[in-house]
């Protein structure tokens, strides 16, 4: 990784990362949108779609923009705490995503993130704190 912006397409990460298909809009230090398309894929045994998959979009949102945040400081941010809470469940369809800061500091940041369905439900939300720390390399 360099101190160059890491691209914000999530399918050039890993398979875990790349498997959630959240598809970012809009990429700041201040704000993050985006999208996921859910369906079977994504499912427990029990047919809705896994807390695991909510708790990991909003991790990807807090820790995007967190970065992008810190950049110019030679920077980038690691989740060190995430509470996510499931507010309603899904079993396919499509939730928004939208995550912006509580706190940037130095050396710590916490973001809030809200997944909405599309008449604009809350799904799910979560609060991230992340630690800025710096690129390697």
């Amino acid at each position: 990784m360099s101190a160059d912006r890491p691209p914000v397409d999530l399918t050039a990460a890993g398979a875990f990362v790349a498997a959630m298909q959240f598809q970012v809009g809009e990429a700041t230090g201040t704000r993050v949108t985006g999208h996921v398309d859910l369906g079977p894929d994504q499912h427990t045994p029990w047919g809705v779609v896994h807390g695991g998959l909510y708790c990991s979009v909003v991790e990807s949102a807090a820790s995007i923009g967190a970065s992008l945040a810190v950049q110019d400081q030679g920077q980038f941010a690691v989740g060190v705490n995430n509470n996510t809470d499931f507010v309603r469940s899904m079993t396919s369809g499509r939730i928004d995503v939208a995550a912006e800061p509580i706190q940037q500091g130095r050396t710590q940041q916490l973001w809030q993130v809200q997944l909405t369905r599309e008449d604009g439900k809350l799904v799910a939300r979560g609060q991230v704190r992340l630690q800025n720390v710096p690129l390697p390399g």
